[in-house]
């Protein structure tokens, strides 16, 4: 697979409709908000999402979650001992000179992932550490608007602990905390640089498979959190550049993408109280995508 030859810029709209998109382990799992109240979800989070549905869709993928793993490993490193062809570059009797540009290339070819957004190799006990850099960039969601968090307390009334006094008797119920987005719309932005995709070996057809991964992003994705069809992807737009530079920055390309509320809607309930619009760039065209 021959690699990208010229930059590739992408929005992504989507909405929040009663679900916590991204809790915040450090302030109680609260959906994340920034100082203005806008809500935010971590880009990690949205690699964590396009990773598991490349990986439905068949890919080798190295960062794998525990709950969802596709072999026997629950460990990058063990997915790396696990790998014939790699796990002798990591040894250290391996006196090869050249053994990061080895791995960067060996690692890139294994798993799509590491050939999208770059990993880091550093493990304890191994004298080589290996930094490979991704071409795909993606920003932070953010809302366009400031959004609503709704706290509600909760109880388990599931008997999970025995009395060991008196078997019978029913302990206390566990209290707790949910939390949730009513509505919002967000959008994240992307970029996928070719001369970082010349070194990893990211092609045209990894750049199709990760665009269908946004358009699906938040399929086999629900939780308890996120219940299935409180959030959807709205729109995917897709520039391709005439270049390895582009014609525009990605800055201006991702300023295209306007979105406001129609007639100052005070109380927005649905993607259908927004409008969205692109701004034309002269000699770059837009792609536009509805989710699924």
């Amino acid at each position: 697979m021959t690699p990208i030859k010229n930059k590739v810029d992408f929005a992504v709209v989507f909405t929040v409709d009663k679900a916590n998109p991204n809790g915040d382990p450090l302030n109680g799992n609260r959906p994340r908000q920034d100082y203005d109240g806008h809500g935010e979800v971590s880009d990690v989070a949205i690699k964590r999402k396009l990773r598991n549905r490349l990986q439905d869709e068949g890919e080798s993928i190295l960062v794998q979650s525990d709950e969802r793993r596709s072999d026997e490993y629950r460990s990058i490193l063990a997915r790396v001992e696990g790998n014939e062809e790699i796990a002798p570059y990591f040894s250290k009797k391996n006196k090869e000179q050249n053994k990061e540009a080895i791995i960067e290339t060996l690692t890139s070819q294994a798993w799509y992932d590491v050939r999208a957004f770059g990993q880091v190799f550093a493990f304890n006990g191994v004298d080589v550490s290996v930094g490979v850099r991704g071409p795909v960039s993606i920003h932070t969601a953010t809302s366009v608007f400031p959004v609503e968090v709704t706290s509600m307390q909760i109880t388990k009334s599931v008997n999970s602990i025995t009395n060991k006094k008196d078997p019978s008797k029913k302990t206390s119920d566990t209290m707790g905390m949910k939390h949730r987005v009513d509505f919002g719309v967000y959008v994240f932005y992307g970029s996928i640089n070719p001369q970082l995709a010349e070194r990893t070996g990211f092609s045209e057809e990894d750049a199709e498979k990760l665009k269908q991964a946004l358009i699906t992003l938040f399929a086999n994705d629900a939780s308890s959190a996120r219940p299935d069809g409180s959030m959807e992807v709205n729109k995917v737009y897709w520039w391709n550049h005439n270049s390895k530079l582009g014609q525009y920055s990605s800055a201006k390309v991702h300023r295209s993408v306007k979105i406001a509320l129609k007639d100052d809607n005070p109380l927005p309930k649905s993607i259908e109280d927004y409008t969205i619009t692109v701004e034309e760039l002269e000699h770059l065209a837009v792609e536009a995508y509805d989710g699924l």
